[in-house]
């Protein structure tokens, strides 16, 4: 491996520099201060719930997988790491579930929506709910994952709707990091020993056809995700699988695998054991 390969992915995070390694809510700066939480004129009332809702059960779904490595990661700095992008995106999850519920108007918080929805009202993407598997099959998940809502959020940070123009602002700088975090892994390992090769392979063979409902998702991000994986690989030596199906999943539309209802159980069970009690 060359020595240069641990940093090639580090043009990834140019632009980003400030804060990107801080977890989300861990800092010292409120995304939203001075922000106006009025909803705009000609901004949709409904559109705006459905699109901060599926971001949110994105970013809530992923985290609570990544805290299932917590003592289970190869190394304590690596469990450190994947705690904090865990944080970042449920800091991201609870901010997007509050704008979702201000714009709703039903009364909804964010431990409404996040504890007392079943699973077939959860919008997550079926990849973010998979179990994570070996340490090289989370890598390519979450470098799939990260590099897509990274495209996404840089987009929206230009939304028209102030809030979730400034939660996007604030979450670039963050999956900037968690992308740069997944590419050097991908590299380590890719271009690593015979075996971490071959796990990387298996993780890429299971993985990549999940790829066709992140662009059913959000179409626009393609072409830059593409470009942002290809690269990545080249670097790992690693070769993208061939065929890719048309769809392997429809978790925007409710439509989910049994891991989604496993995963919702755990993380709903305190709140729902005691559905008054206060923290």
């Amino acid at each position: 491996m060359s020595s240069d390969d641990d940093h090639v992915y580090l043009s990834l995070a140019e632009g980003h520099a400030d804060d990107a390694r801080w977890a989300f809510g861990t800092g010292f700066e409120d995304p939203l201060h001075g922000v106006d939480t009025t909803l705009p004129e000609g901004v949709d009332a409904a559109e705006l719930t459905a699109l901060c809702l599926a971001l949110a059960d994105d970013a809530l779904v992923a985290a609570q997988r990544l805290a299932q490595w917590i003592t289970l990661a190869p190394e304590l700095e690596e469990e450190v790491a994947l705690a904090n992008i865990g944080l970042d995106l449920l800091g991201q999850a609870r901010l997007l579930y509050a704008r979702a519920g201000q714009a709703e108007g039903a009364g909804r918080d964010e431990d409404a929506l996040a504890y007392f929805r079943d699973p077939a009202e959860f919008r997550n993407v079926i990849l973010a709910e998979l179990p994570n598997g070996d340490f090289a099959h989370s890598m390519v998940k979450l470098l799939l994952l990260s590099s897509w809502r990274l495209a996404q959020l840089t987009r929206l940070a230009e939304h028209p709707d102030p809030v979730l123009a400034a939660v996007a602002r604030k979450g670039v700088s963050e999956l900037t990091y968690h992308r740069d975090h997944a590419a050097q892994w991908t590299v380590r390992l890719g271009d690593g020993t015979e075996e971490s090769a071959r796990r990387m392979d298996a993780a890429l063979a299971e993985l990549w056809p999940y790829r066709s409902e992140l662009y059913a998702a959000a179409a626009e991000t393609q072409d830059e995700v593409e470009a942002v994986l290809a690269q990545v690989l080249d670097t790992a030596r690693l070769a993208a699988p061939a065929a890719t199906p048309v769809s392997m999943g429809r978790g925007r539309e409710g439509q989910h695998t049994e891991h989604l209802a496993e995963l919702l159980a755990e993380l709903q069970s305190v709140a729902r054991a005691d559905p008054e009690a206060t923290w």
